[in-house]
Protein backbone atom coordinates (compact mmCIF):
# COMPACT_ATOMS: atom_id res chain seq x y z
CA UNK A 1 0.00 0.00 0.00
CA UNK A 2 2.80 2.80 1.08
CA UNK A 3 4.49 1.60 -2.34
CA UNK A 4 1.31 2.20 -4.78
CA UNK A 5 1.33 5.55 -2.26
CA UNK A 6 4.63 6.68 -3.06
CA UNK A 7 4.06 6.09 -6.93
CA UNK A 8 1.31 8.23 -6.76
CA UNK A 9 3.01 11.07 -4.81
CA UNK A 10 6.01 10.82 -7.11
CA UNK A 11 4.11 11.06 -10.22
CA UNK A 12 2.19 14.02 -8.96
CA UNK A 13 5.41 15.39 -8.14
CA UNK A 14 6.74 14.93 -11.26
CA UNK A 15 4.09 17.12 -13.22
CA UNK A 16 5.23 20.32 -13.82
CA UNK A 17 3.96 23.30 -15.69
CA UNK A 18 5.95 21.89 -19.15
CA UNK A 19 3.55 18.99 -18.63
CA UNK A 20 0.52 20.95 -17.67
CA UNK A 21 0.72 22.98 -20.92
CA UNK A 22 1.20 19.86 -22.81
CA UNK A 23 -1.59 17.97 -21.39
CA UNK A 24 -3.71 21.17 -22.25
CA UNK A 25 -2.32 21.65 -25.88
CA UNK A 26 -3.01 17.98 -26.68
CA UNK A 27 -6.91 18.30 -24.99
CA UNK A 28 -7.04 21.57 -27.55
CA UNK A 29 -5.59 19.10 -30.66
CA UNK A 30 -7.83 16.51 -29.67
CA UNK A 31 -11.07 18.51 -29.71
CA UNK A 32 -12.88 18.80 -33.30
CA UNK A 33 -11.59 21.54 -34.25
CA UNK A 34 -10.72 25.17 -33.04
CA UNK A 35 -9.96 28.68 -34.16
CA UNK A 36 -7.57 31.56 -33.11
CA UNK A 37 -6.22 34.75 -33.87
CA UNK A 38 -2.69 36.09 -33.69
CA UNK A 39 -2.13 39.85 -33.94
CA UNK A 40 1.58 41.16 -33.60
CA UNK A 41 2.98 44.34 -31.94
CA UNK A 42 6.23 45.32 -33.35
CA UNK A 43 7.31 48.71 -31.94
CA UNK A 44 10.29 50.55 -33.93
CA UNK A 45 14.18 50.11 -32.63
CA UNK A 46 16.92 51.40 -33.84
CA UNK A 47 15.02 52.77 -37.12
CA UNK A 48 13.56 48.50 -37.56
CA UNK A 49 11.35 46.42 -36.20
CA UNK A 50 9.01 44.08 -37.60
CA UNK A 51 6.70 40.90 -36.99
CA UNK A 52 6.98 37.55 -38.16
CA UNK A 53 10.67 37.05 -38.32
CA UNK A 54 10.51 37.58 -42.21
CA UNK A 55 10.27 40.56 -44.92
CA UNK A 56 6.98 42.61 -44.98
CA UNK A 57 5.75 40.26 -42.53
CA UNK A 58 3.23 41.26 -39.56
CA UNK A 59 -0.37 41.74 -39.63
CA UNK A 60 -2.79 39.75 -37.73
CA UNK A 61 -3.62 35.93 -38.47
CA UNK A 62 -6.83 34.29 -38.59
CA UNK A 63 -7.09 30.13 -38.66
CA UNK A 64 -9.01 27.08 -38.32
CA UNK A 65 -7.55 23.77 -37.31
CA UNK A 66 -9.30 20.30 -37.32
CA UNK A 67 -8.27 17.19 -35.60
CA UNK A 68 -6.70 15.64 -38.42
CA UNK A 69 -4.43 18.29 -38.64
CA UNK A 70 -5.61 20.19 -41.52
CA UNK A 71 -4.84 23.99 -40.73
CA UNK A 72 -7.39 26.90 -42.92
CA UNK A 73 -5.93 30.65 -42.74
CA UNK A 74 -6.23 33.50 -43.54
CA UNK A 75 -3.20 36.31 -42.94
CA UNK A 76 -2.95 39.79 -43.11
CA UNK A 77 0.87 40.52 -44.76
CA UNK A 78 1.51 44.68 -45.32
CA UNK A 79 -1.07 45.55 -47.82
CA UNK A 80 -2.15 41.76 -49.11
CA UNK A 81 -4.37 39.30 -47.78
CA UNK A 82 -3.01 35.47 -47.83
CA UNK A 83 -5.69 32.46 -47.84
CA UNK A 84 -4.12 29.09 -47.45
CA UNK A 85 -4.81 25.14 -46.53
CA UNK A 86 -2.19 23.29 -45.43
CA UNK A 87 -1.68 19.98 -43.63
CA UNK A 88 1.81 18.73 -42.56
CA UNK A 89 4.46 19.96 -45.29
CA UNK A 90 1.60 20.20 -47.92
CA UNK A 91 -0.72 22.57 -48.75
CA UNK A 92 -2.19 25.32 -51.40
CA UNK A 93 -2.39 29.17 -51.45
CA UNK A 94 -4.77 31.28 -53.15
CA UNK A 95 -3.36 33.49 -56.01
CA UNK A 96 -4.66 35.88 -59.10
CA UNK A 97 -4.29 32.56 -60.97
CA UNK A 98 -6.19 30.55 -58.48
CA UNK A 99 -5.42 27.87 -56.23
CA UNK A 100 -1.95 26.79 -56.15
CA UNK A 101 0.51 23.85 -54.45
CA UNK A 102 3.01 25.58 -51.94
CA UNK A 103 5.57 24.37 -54.29
CA UNK A 104 4.56 26.23 -57.35
CA UNK A 105 3.93 29.62 -55.17
CA UNK A 106 7.36 29.41 -53.64
CA UNK A 107 8.45 29.74 -57.47
CA UNK A 108 6.02 32.23 -59.08
CA UNK A 109 4.99 35.76 -58.30
CA UNK A 110 6.36 38.17 -55.34
CA UNK A 111 10.19 36.68 -56.64
CA UNK A 112 12.20 34.97 -54.83
CA UNK A 113 12.10 36.82 -51.85
CA UNK A 114 8.37 36.91 -50.25
CA UNK A 115 7.14 34.26 -52.32
CA UNK A 116 9.54 31.53 -50.95
CA UNK A 117 9.62 33.10 -47.55
CA UNK A 118 5.32 32.76 -47.39
CA UNK A 119 6.16 28.94 -49.11
CA UNK A 120 8.34 27.77 -46.71
CA UNK A 121 6.84 29.50 -43.50
CA UNK A 122 3.32 27.34 -44.61
CA UNK A 123 5.48 24.23 -45.22
CA UNK A 124 6.90 24.53 -42.18
CA UNK A 125 2.98 25.70 -40.28
CA UNK A 126 2.59 24.61 -36.84
CA UNK A 127 -1.23 25.56 -35.17
CA UNK A 128 -1.45 26.56 -32.12
CA UNK A 129 -1.52 23.29 -30.00
CA UNK A 130 1.63 22.24 -31.66
CA UNK A 131 3.63 25.86 -31.49
CA UNK A 132 2.71 26.33 -27.80
CA UNK A 133 4.43 22.94 -26.98
CA UNK A 134 7.66 23.83 -29.16
CA UNK A 135 8.28 27.10 -27.62
CA UNK A 136 7.83 25.90 -23.97
CA UNK A 137 10.16 23.39 -24.49
CA UNK A 138 12.69 26.32 -25.15
CA UNK A 139 11.91 28.05 -21.77
CA UNK A 140 14.65 27.46 -19.06
CA UNK A 141 12.43 28.20 -16.05
CA UNK A 142 8.86 28.21 -16.84
CA UNK A 143 6.96 28.57 -13.95
CA UNK A 144 3.10 29.02 -12.35
CA UNK A 145 2.53 32.43 -11.56
CA UNK A 146 -1.15 33.86 -10.53
CA UNK A 147 -3.42 32.19 -13.83
CA UNK A 148 -0.44 31.74 -16.23
CA UNK A 149 2.34 29.75 -16.64
CA UNK A 150 5.50 31.95 -17.43
CA UNK A 151 9.36 31.72 -18.26
CA UNK A 152 12.32 33.21 -20.35
CA UNK A 153 13.36 31.92 -23.15
CA UNK A 154 16.92 30.24 -23.71
CA UNK A 155 19.27 32.30 -25.98
CA UNK A 156 19.08 29.43 -28.50
CA UNK A 157 15.76 28.95 -28.19
CA UNK A 158 15.30 32.99 -28.58
CA UNK A 159 17.20 32.78 -32.05
CA UNK A 160 15.02 29.94 -33.39
CA UNK A 161 11.79 31.84 -32.40
CA UNK A 162 13.25 35.19 -34.22
CA UNK A 163 14.26 33.16 -37.33
CA UNK A 164 11.25 31.02 -37.87
CA UNK A 165 11.30 29.07 -41.08
CA UNK A 166 14.12 31.26 -42.48
CA UNK A 167 16.23 28.82 -40.02
CA UNK A 168 15.79 26.10 -42.31
CA UNK A 169 16.86 28.21 -45.20
CA UNK A 170 20.42 27.36 -47.41
CA UNK A 171 21.61 30.59 -45.79
CA UNK A 172 20.07 30.99 -42.25
CA UNK A 173 20.11 34.69 -40.77
CA UNK A 174 22.85 35.41 -38.02
CA UNK A 175 21.29 36.13 -34.71
CA UNK A 176 22.53 37.92 -31.86
CA UNK A 177 21.32 39.35 -28.59
CA UNK A 178 18.22 37.53 -29.16
CA UNK A 179 16.10 37.20 -25.93
CA UNK A 180 12.42 37.00 -25.12
CA UNK A 181 9.47 35.75 -22.81
CA UNK A 182 6.31 33.14 -23.26
CA UNK A 183 2.96 33.31 -21.57
CA UNK A 184 0.57 30.65 -21.42
CA UNK A 185 -2.92 30.48 -19.91
CA UNK A 186 -5.25 27.03 -19.69
CA UNK A 187 -8.85 27.08 -18.85
CA UNK A 188 -10.74 24.20 -17.65
CA UNK A 189 -7.65 22.19 -18.95
CA UNK A 190 -7.50 23.18 -22.04
CA UNK A 191 -5.39 25.70 -23.60
CA UNK A 192 -6.90 29.05 -24.04
CA UNK A 193 -4.38 31.88 -24.99
CA UNK A 194 -0.52 32.74 -25.01
CA UNK A 195 1.71 35.59 -25.93
CA UNK A 196 5.54 35.55 -26.71
CA UNK A 197 7.99 38.44 -26.86
CA UNK A 198 11.61 38.33 -28.82
CA UNK A 199 13.95 40.78 -29.47
CA UNK A 200 17.23 40.20 -31.04
CA UNK A 201 19.40 41.75 -34.20
CA UNK A 202 19.10 39.76 -37.55
CA UNK A 203 21.55 40.14 -40.32
CA UNK A 204 20.77 39.03 -43.44
CA UNK A 205 22.72 39.49 -46.73
CA UNK A 206 24.67 41.95 -44.76
CA UNK A 207 21.71 44.20 -43.64
CA UNK A 208 21.27 44.07 -39.67
CA UNK A 209 17.47 44.58 -38.93
CA UNK A 210 16.98 45.22 -34.97
CA UNK A 211 13.90 43.12 -34.56
CA UNK A 212 11.45 43.84 -31.19
CA UNK A 213 8.13 41.48 -31.57
CA UNK A 214 5.18 40.55 -29.74
CA UNK A 215 2.73 38.21 -30.57
CA UNK A 216 -0.63 37.61 -28.93
CA UNK A 217 -2.48 34.32 -29.82
CA UNK A 218 -6.06 33.91 -29.02
CA UNK A 219 -8.16 30.35 -28.86
CA UNK A 220 -12.10 30.31 -29.73
CA UNK A 221 -14.26 28.06 -31.11
CA UNK A 222 -13.20 24.98 -29.17
CA UNK A 223 -15.39 21.93 -30.45
CA UNK A 224 -17.34 23.72 -32.32
CA UNK A 225 -14.91 24.60 -35.57
CA UNK A 226 -15.64 23.09 -38.87
CA UNK A 227 -14.33 24.12 -42.73
CA UNK A 228 -14.28 22.15 -45.72
CA UNK A 229 -11.34 22.43 -48.25
CA UNK A 230 -11.93 24.02 -51.57
CA UNK A 231 -12.13 21.27 -54.21
CA UNK A 232 -9.87 23.47 -56.36
CA UNK A 233 -7.35 23.66 -53.24
CA UNK A 234 -7.29 19.60 -52.11
CA UNK A 235 -6.59 18.77 -55.36
CA UNK A 236 -3.30 20.80 -54.77
CA UNK A 237 -2.35 19.78 -51.68
CA UNK A 238 -2.51 15.92 -52.75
Amino acid sequence: MIGVLGMFVGSALAAGPIDEIKAAAKKLADSSGYSWKATTESPRAGGGGGGGGGPRMGGPTEGKALKDGTVYLMMQRANNTVEAYVKGEKGAIKTEEGWQALSEAGQAGGGPGRGLFISRMLMNYKAPAAEVVEFAEKVANLKKEGDAYVGDFTEEGAKAVLAGPMRRANNPPNISGAKGSLKVWIKDGVLSQYEYTVQGTMTVGGNEREINRKVKVEIKDVGNTKFEVPADAKAKMS
